[in-house]
């Protein structure tokens, strides 16, 4: 047109292969890690309600899922453990034989190194009061005595073969307690992706019914205030100074501003965590037939992986890896 400068940015959106050919941001299967729930007992699957689509596994389904992540190239998996006892001091997290320590072993044995195992190292889905740590007289949580349980916690997933442990109690020291414990036990080669910045968020509801978490009340004195982003950016210089070989915030979509920052601060690779409420509402509007499912959920992973993440916890790990190139 006369009078402007010829200047036609929807030259390079044209075609289908003009648009993938000079695309900037591209997501992969490898970019991606699949979070799993296995019940300790459980001799069938339990489907979670709120998380169409996601069960609590029982130990054989769930090495039928690791099989089937591994085939379809996803990078990773996170296990949680939901055990059949709690207690005051979360026990079960550092037995030997509880769910999560054999589920790693079961895991570790079907897929070796074929992906990145990866568990959480976390008391909440383990105690009968469901915070994430163990507790004072008066009910607050004792940072310094949790601490003490998550370094026990991660020799035992260590000896159980995990490749990566994932802190996510948000306890201040909490990845030099797990380094140097790991390090002491001879376990040096154990990488940490720390939940650096996570906050305490509404968008964990359906994750409780996942774990079946016994809290009452919230974490708003360990997680972070949704309102502050340099605080993240303090607690994640602090990860990395204290040995985090990853860091990890979460949420992710409501988030990105956080993981840009993020991404921009550090030299170690960025996760996000796309939660259990992010799922279930993008499940929940597809189902209602008001936006296109697999449209919606590659685009909220897209935009993810442009604020900066290189790695996406997702529980549509398997199912977007098919759709990727």
């Amino acid at each position: 047109m006369a009078g402007y400068p010829d200047e036609r940015p929807r030259r390079l959106r044209r075609t289908p292969a003009l648009r993938r050919l000079v695309a900037q941001t591209r997501v992969s299967s490898a970019d991606l890690v699949l979070p799993l729930f296995v019940r300790e007992g459980a001799v069938e699957p339990t489907p979670i309600a709120a998380m169409p689509g996601v069960v609590q596994h029982t130990r054989e389904t769930l090495r039928k899922a690791a099989v089937e992540a591994v085939a379809a190239g996803v990078g990773g998996l996170m296990l949680f453990g939901v055990p059949a006892s709690k207690d005051a001091a979360g026990s079960g997290a550092t037995d030997p034989d509880g769910v999560l320590s054999v589920a790693v072993r079961d895991v570790v044995a079907e897929v070796g190194d074929a992906t990145v195992v990866m568990a959480d190292l976390c008391l909440d889905e383990f105690t009968d009061h469901g915070h994430c740590g163990v507790l004072t007289a008066d009910g607050a949580v004792d940072n310094d005595a949790t601490l003490a349980r998550y370094a026990e916690m991660a020799v035992v997933l260590a000896e159980s073969g995990v490749h990566v442990v994932g802190p996510s109690g948000m306890m201040d020291g909490q990845v030099a307690a797990v380094r140097s414990a790991l390090d002491l036990a001879g376990h040096d080669d154990i990488a940490v992706l720390a939940y650096a910045a996570k906050y305490a968020s509404a968008f964990y509801g359906p994750f409780r019914e996942a774990v079946a978490s016994s809290l009452t009340g919230d974490r708003k004195s360990y997680q972070q205030d949704p309102a502050n982003l340099d605080e993240a950016l303090r607690e994640v210089a602090l990860d990395v100074a204290e040995g985090a070989d990853m860091v990890m915030v979460k949420p992710a979509s409501s988030y990105l501003d956080v993981v840009r920052r993020v991404a921009d601060a550090v030299s170690v690779p960025v996760a996000a965590y796309q939660v259990s409420g992010e799922y279930s509402m993008v499940e929940a509007a597809a189902a209602n037939g008001w936006i296109d499912r697999e449209r919606t959920i590659l685009e909220t992973l897209t935009s993810i992986r442009r604020a900066g993440a290189q790695i996406v916890l997702t529980y549509w790990a398997v199912e977007a890896a098919g759709w990727l190139e």
